[in-house]
């Protein structure tokens, strides 16, 4: 690369699972979240997936899976039910907008 040649910089929608036109984006995005704080409280804590599964019942393989990361099995509420079985409480924020798509030439509609 030289000096002269200029670099596009394209900013993220915030989620990555939209920004590559995954269908259900907003449900992959609150999965990858949810599986984050998952595996945060297992490191945090020092747990193995067996140690987790003896303190939540939680099978072992969900733990391996979560920490892969393998969600496509998990639904949302799965997730939040093995947050709180770690002892920890999920409060959920909504926001419900209108979907903009981007044509081929770059432009932004919004679907009424």
């Amino acid at each position: 690369m030289t000096k002269k040649e200029k670099i596009e910089l394209v900013h993220g929608s915030g989620n990555v699972f939209r920004d590559f036109g995954d269908p259900n984006a907003d449900i992959e995005q609150l999965k990858a979240i949810l599986a984050a704080k998952i595996i945060g409280i297992l490191d945090d804590r020092k747990l193995s997936t067996r140690k987790a599964e003896k303190e939540t019942g939680v099978p072992h393989a969900d733990f391996v899976r979560i920490r892969k990361p393998e969600l496509k099995r998990f639904t949302v509420d799965r997730l939040i039910g093995i947050l709180n079985k770690l002892d920890r409480q999920v409060d959920v924020k909504v926001k419900v907008r209108r979907r903009i798509h981007k044509k081929a030439s770059g432009e932004a509609t919004v679907n009424a």
